[in-house]
């Protein structure tokens, strides 16, 4: 398949080039060309996504089977790429999120949950939910027929730079004893990048369209299972210290917020964990065992260091009070 991915360096992109070099595709890549080098064998093309002229440019007189696109910004910059492949490629994944849903979102939900407002025509990205819905309208202006909507959950594996699975091992490297979001039994719904990469390509190879619900099976993992196979798969001396969400309210601690475990008022989330993804599996979506997507992780952090954190998602490092947090563990141990 020739593909072109609009992005292309970092987590969900990234994994996508990857995952499709090792199927042997012909790929291409559009970006700044500022964060990394292209994989060999990847063909760069160079354009700010935001100057439609550079991107029309850069595009030249191409043509492909198949376009992804990982954009989550502004709506505008989607709506004028989508505007010039028009009649280029036969099939356009965007990928998108659970955001789009209009909240509180329902619990079980699946793709027919009700929609936030979007406008595909819009220049800003403050509002997440608002962006990514103005993103999906960009698409379907264009690709009425041939857009695949892949509305990603909570997307863990190698190259995550938004601050949940790669500070939660570097906060059990430290050893000793680790305060940690209570019950240990809550639900977590997740999907590895590359199990997503590799659906969005077989997809666009068969020309699925349509929108789709995209994480794991619900009911598959508990917020103790990912911690405890963390320990298991780094082999790290460290206590798991069980804090219940009232007690790290009463603290100050956000803990479980990066997980969509809390709300920041202090409220469990309705329908984060729990999301229908029949559609999905019935379209042939397979997840890989948890151990793999935390050793792959471990192992990718430990030869390329930790990644560079994205504007819009800052780590928890930077708020979490480490004397509220003691504080709560002396209480604890009482």
């Amino acid at each position: 398949m020739k593909l072109l991915v609009l992005g292309g360096t970092h987590h969900v992109g990234r994994a996508v080039v990857e995952t499709a070099l090792q199927r042997g595709d012909e790929v291409s890549t559009l970006n700044r060309g500022l964060s990394r080098d292209p994989a060999p064998g990847v063909r760069a093309l160079l354009a700010d996504r935001t100057d439609p002229e550079a991107v029309r440019l850069a595009l030249g007189h191409g043509e492909w089977d198949a376009v992804i696109d990982t954009w989550a910004w502004a709506p505008r910059v989607v709506r004028d790429t989508a505007r010039l492949l028009a009649g280029r490629t036969g099939h356009y994944g965007y990928v998108s999120s659970r955001g789009v849903h209009r909240w509180p979102w329902p619990a079980y939900a699946d793709e027919h949950a009700p929609l936030v407002d979007g406008d595909p025509a819009g220049t800003g990205d403050a509002d997440y939910a608002a962006a990514k819905r103005g993103g999906e309208l960009a698409v379907l202006e264009s690709f009425p027929e041939a857009a695949l909507l892949a509305r990603a959950g909570m997307i863990l594996g190698p190259y995550e730079d938004v601050g949940r699975i790669p500070w939660w091992l570097r906060r059990l490297e430290k050893g000793g004893r680790v305060l940690v979001p209570a019950p240990a039994q809550t639900a977590l719904q997740y999907l590895d990048v590359r199990d997503l990469a590799t659906w969005m390509l077989q997809a666009a190879e068969r020309g699925l369209a349509g929108a789709f619900t995209m994480t794991g099976p619900p009911g598959a993992i508990t917020v103790g299972d990912l911690l405890t196979t963390a320990l298991q798969v780094t082999g790290f001396d460290t206590e798991l210290v069980w804090a219940p969400p009232e007690l790290l309210g009463r603290y100050g601690l956000p803990l479980g917020m990066e997980l969509g475990l809390r709300m920041p008022g202090g409220s469990a989330p309705s329908g984060m964990h729990d999301a229908d993804v029949s559609a999905a599996l019935a379209e042939g979506l397979t997840t890989r065992p948890l151990r793999d997507t935390l050793a792959d992780t471990w192992a990718w952090l430990q030869v390329e260091g930790d990644p560079v954190p994205r504007a819009d998602a800052p780590s928890p490092d930077t708020w979490l009070d480490a004397a509220a947090e003691q504080r709560l563990l002396e209480h604890l141990s009482r």
